[in-house]
């Protein structure tokens, strides 16, 4: 039996370069002094780029309980990042918005992702780099289409 792992696989390259981004991404944000933990600063990117949501669309986007997305939104709210708003199409939810001062952190977090992207990509010319970005983009889009069935079976799923 051939228990061996194969490293080289897409799989296993794209999960150990998320893993390395990610640490990068961690050093970086403590590193540069903004005030933030890593996850406040993923949490913040997330809402600038479905400003307006809602607490849990957040959470799932991210992959993450919505305990912890609240506990970030909590911190980032004091720090006068974000605001929650009242949901007019739900009483009980709020929807998660950028307050005024958001953009000059925003600006700063995107300063260290760019320089995270630009040490991943040494070495490769535009062109590279284009391509790069597009399979990784349809790789994306493949695997949400491939989730989809499989998140609607368990929504249809009868609670016992």
């Amino acid at each position: 039996m051939n228990s061996r792992i194969n490293t080289d696989s897409l799989a296993f390259l794209v999960s150990d370069c998320a893993r390395l981004i990610r640490t990068a991404f961690e050093r970086r944000i403590l590193v540069a002094g903004l005030g933030l933990t890593a996850g406040e600063a993923r949490t913040l990117m997330q809402v600038a780029a479905i400003n307006g949501s809602r607490q849990l669309d957040i959470a799932s986007r991210m992959g993450l309980e919505p305990m912890t997305v609240s506990a970030f939104l909590d911190k980032l709210q004091a720090r006068g990042l974000i605001e929650r708003q009242p949901d007019p199409l739900d009483r009980r939810a709020k929807r998660i918005v950028l307050s005024e001062s958001a953009e000059a952190k925003l600006t700063q977090i995107d300063r260290e992702v760019c320089e995270v992207e630009r040490n991943a990509t040494q070495g490769f010319d535009k062109d590279r780099q284009t391509q790069l970005h597009d399979a990784l983009c349809a790789f994306r889009s493949n695997l949400q289409k491939a989730e989809a069935p499989a998140e609607v079976e368990r929504e249809l799923r009868p609670v016992d």
